[in-house]
């Protein structure tokens, strides 16, 4: 699966402006206070806990300084390793103990709703400003749940000297690997598990999306992997695996030395990897597609979640609209973690980067990973029945069909 940037120290550090309303220990103020944007609702004399990870932490500290001053209300940030955040954040606001405020991820949302953990964010007018599929990822059942800040996917990298120009379609791909002398046609990271996250453009080519998919981006329970179309993917996956252009001998590490050392003019991967490509000349690409439809790849967002049990719910709203959705916040959370950011004004600005412009053309056009507590019952079996197709242990119409039969078991459909 995909390598991420968000590991954060598990010490717990607070910027507080008053030592109040948390569990964790505060620690010393931020210094001096920016310009703020106008806030609609006054300080409620008790302070804002907010929970961040180490990446986020600065970007979330000067908006909370400009909000203090605007406000009076004191903003107390508890570091957290983000690997922690879901986990401690469920645990913890039924009881009380938890922050009014958590950055997170928006395929957590199913399973925030599911525990009552959550409150619906109100974005307003401000709506309009976000990257539309950004919005759409943290929506669910016509309400929002979270403000985003960045957007993360896979798209195809090209090593521009081995690849003058971005192949259309996978066997365009194909035939431009042919003109070079390299040992990988592409790389793909698989494993001896599958990475249907990485697979996923390949299969939405051929039309079997996970999930039905509501007209506001969000996703009903409804699987829609089956039949002809998942059954083409699947034939697909196996003719790969017979001509030896995808293999479970390709883990993340393989791909990303491979690439790096000039290789193979294409990998499918994310901006995560592009640090260790510093030596080459790239451009980011759509995924090619191996079907007759658009290969889409799943979209994460990153964001804030309000928690449904905050006595301070509206402040909490206010500071994230009018101060977290501003070009300067979100910029500065772009410079700190790397990817595009969820505002379009900020996303603007930081496209002057040509990596960075070419991801984000990639996002628009992809979709919201499923947030919806089912896509849990769909990892398990996905991953190892792609693999096992591609390496000829089943069939791939039967292969597929058990697969889906065995989701549908999970589901209790």
């Amino acid at each position: 699966m995909r390598r991420s940037i968000l590991l954060a120290s598990a010490l717990v550090t607070t910027l507080a402006l008053s030592a109040c309303g948390s569990s964790e220990e505060p620690a010393a103020p931020a210094e001096e206070p920016t310009d703020a944007a106008t806030t609609g609702a006054a300080g409620s004399g008790e302070p804002l806990t907010v929970w961040v990870d180490e990446t986020r932490q600065a970007a979330v500290e000067a908006a909370a300084e400009d909000f203090t001053a605007e406000t009076g209300t004191e903003v107390e940030l508890v570091l957290k390793n983000f690997e922690d955040i879901r986990t401690d954040f469920i645990a913890q606001v039924p009881t009380g103990e938890g922050p009014d405020i958590t950055v997170g991820a928006h395929d957590w949302l199913g399973e925030l709703i599911t525990n009552g953990v959550v409150a619906p964010v109100e974005l307003g007018d401000k709506a309009a400003e976000f990257e539309e599929v950004a919005v759409q990822a943290f929506t669910a059942d016509g309400q929002v749940y979270g403000l985003p800040y960045a957007i993360e996917n896979i798209a195809l990298i090209r090593n521009t000297e081995l690849a003058p120009t971005p192949p259309a379609t996978w066997d365009e791909l194909l035939e431009m690997s042919k003109d070079v002398d390299v040992k990988y046609p592409v790389l793909v990271q698989t494993g001896t598990e599958g990475d249907p996250y990485t697979y996923y453009p390949f299969q939405t080519s051929f039309g079997a999306p996970v999930f039905e998919q509501n007209a506001d981006g969000s996703y009903s329970p409804e699987l829609a992997m089956g039949g002809e179309n998942g059954e083409a993917y699947a034939q697909w996956l196996a003719e790969q695996g017979d001509n030896g252009t995808l293999s479970t001998d390709i883990t993340y590490d393989i791909a990303v030395e491979a690439f790096a050392k000039g290789q193979s003019p294409f990998i499918v991967g994310g901006p995560w990897m592009i640090e260790q490509f510093a030596d080459l000349d790239l451009a980011i690409n759509p995924v090619p597609t191996a079907g007759d439809q658009p290969a889409q790849p799943f979209v994460g967002v990153q964001g804030f979640y309000v928690s449904a049990q905050s006595d301070n719910a509206l402040v909490a709203n206010d500071f994230l609209v009018n101060f977290m959705a501003t070009t300067e916040a979100q910029t500065a959370l772009f410079e700190a973690g790397g990817r595009p950011p969820a505002l379009t004004a900020a996303a603007d600005a930081a496209s002057t980067d040509p990596i960075v412009a070419g991801f984000r053309a990639v996002g628009a056009e992809a979709v919201p990973m499923p947030s919806i507590p089912e896509m849990g019952s769909v990892w398990a079996f996905w991953g190892v029945t792609e693999a096992n197709i591609l390496t000829g242990k089943v069939d791939p119409a039967e292969g597929w069909q058990k697969m889906i039969a065995d989701i549908e078991g999970a589901l209790g459909s």
